[in-house]
């Protein structure tokens, strides 16, 4: 959520800011709101010290013997005041909240705006791969090997499901485990969060309201929102959650955490041709880190959580780039974002496998987390970041495509043959 001084103090500023998103917005209303809002609060706070000064007097009249009638008429008459200015307080602020919680963050300044357009290029590790044989689709190579049975997955919950199997199971625990271990080895916690969330988790990631058709609901007629529960989609929705409500103190930041979890996600829309198989599905696994730190360690907590990633892709010797997103490419939530994208032969074009985001203090604002400082008095907001580490239904069909061998087996990268038993290739 948006700091509201910050409108207040340069609306115009704050328009153009979100401008650079494509989204389009006039405070003027707001603002005029705001204002009514802090007028019905100075009104407010006249009549309860009024209402307080008056009762105050009763004791020492009573004591006097005088009639106190007349006083407790009018304290009822300023109470009923009272209660009507703060039925329409409650009444602004809920219509404030409701603005503030559809608008997304700003981003950062140095987020130029427009959307893919504009993505730049950041780094690229390696060369495409070249073959001096028929490359073949991943779907075709993990169908022959036995590695992945789309069939099945179909016939278990539909299309966009599949069903590991034989060294596609063993390759996939492979990939996870390396990424833990990584991890683990520079200092990162290990979580495993509940699957399914409340809906306050999906506000305070700033996936809901405005995208909570996205996600599967567990559905509660008799709920506000109609459902209580959801099945999250990424980790992050519930590791951003950990600190909701919560002051912490400067000397324990920066908490860093990484949790495995499959992901459940609707993904709306028609697929192109090159994007079947495991592209894009409702069910895939997903290691992902994420940072609470103090506003000055933002920009380099999100460097690190962007070098992390490559190097997970590098370490699996496979092709890709770095990118860094224009403003409308970024998540709603997210002020600066990089993508981690690795070469799909078959596609001839990157995918990505990890987005590297900072929400500045845009989800600590909707889930209330702050820090004291070390002076013991001043409040501050965290910041929050995360990033893929990684995905894996990207990364498989990217191994098998770049390490496809002309007879038709794939080398297993050097990495994970110790979580293979040692096999040095797929047959």
């Amino acid at each position: 959520m948006l700091d509201i001084n910050l409108i207040r103090k340069d609306p115009d500023a704050m328009q153009a800011k979100l401008a650079k998103k494509g989204c389009q917005v006039d405070f003027s209303g707001f603002l005029a709101k705001d204002q009514q809002r802090r007028d019905l609060i100075v009104q407010v706070e006249g009549l309860k010290a009024k209402k307080n000064q008056q009762s105050a007097q009763i004791p020492q009249l009573k004591k006097e013997g005088k009639d106190v009638s007349s006083i407790f008429s009018e304290m009822k008459i300023v109470s009923e005041e009272i209660r009507v200015l703060d039925d329409q307080l409650s009444a602004i602020d809920n219509e404030q909240q409701e603005f503030l919680a559809a608008l997304p963050n700003v981003p950062a300044d140095d987020v130029i705006a427009g959307g893919k357009e504009n993505n730049a290029i950041v780094s690229i590790f390696g060369e495409k791969p070249s073959f001096s044989f028929a490359t073949r689709h991943h779907v075709d190579i993990v169908e022959k090997l036995g590695m992945i049975d789309y069939v099945r997955g179909a016939k278990l919950s539909g299309a966009g499901y599949w069903v590991y199997r034989k060294d596609g199971s063993r390759l996939e625990w492979a990939l996870l485990n390396y990424f833990m271990e990584q991890h683990l080895a520079d200092g990162y916690e290990m979580i495993l969060p509940p699957h399914m969330l409340s809906y306050t988790c999906g506000y305070t990631a700033g996936q809901f309201p405005k995208f909570k058709d996205e996600v599967y609901q567990v559905r509660n007629t008799e709920a506000e929102e109609g459902f209580t529960h959801f099945m999250l989609p990424t980790a992050e929705t519930a590791l951003v959650n950990l600190h909701r409500d919560e002051i912490l103190s400067e000397a324990e930041l920066p908490f860093k955490y990484f949790a495995y979890t499959p992901c459940y996600r609707k993904e709306a829309g028609s697929y192109r041709a090159e994007e079947r198989g495991m592209i894009r599905g409702h069910q895939f696994n997903k290691i992902e880190m994420f940072q609470y730190t103090t506003p000055e360690n933002s920009d380099a907590a999100l460097e690190e959580l962007v070098g992390k990633a490559a190097a997970l892709v590098k370490g699996l010797g496979l092709h890709h780039r770095v990118t860094k997103l224009a403003a409308e490419d970024c998540s709603a939530s997210m002020m600066k974002t990089y993508d981690i994208e690795v070469w799909i032969p078959s596609m001839n074009d990157y995918k990505e496998v990890s987005s590297a985001s900072n929400a500045g203090d845009y989800q600590a604002r909707r889930g209330n987390m702050r820090f004291r400082r070390s002076d013991g008095k001043t409040l501050a907001f965290v910041h929050t970041l995360n990033a893929s580490g990684l995905a894996t239904s990207r990364i498989m069909p990217a191994i098998v495509e770049q390490y496809q061998q002309e007879d038709g087996s794939v080398l297993i990268p050097e990495v994970l043959r110790k979580w293979m038993g040692g096999q040095e290739k797929i047959q």
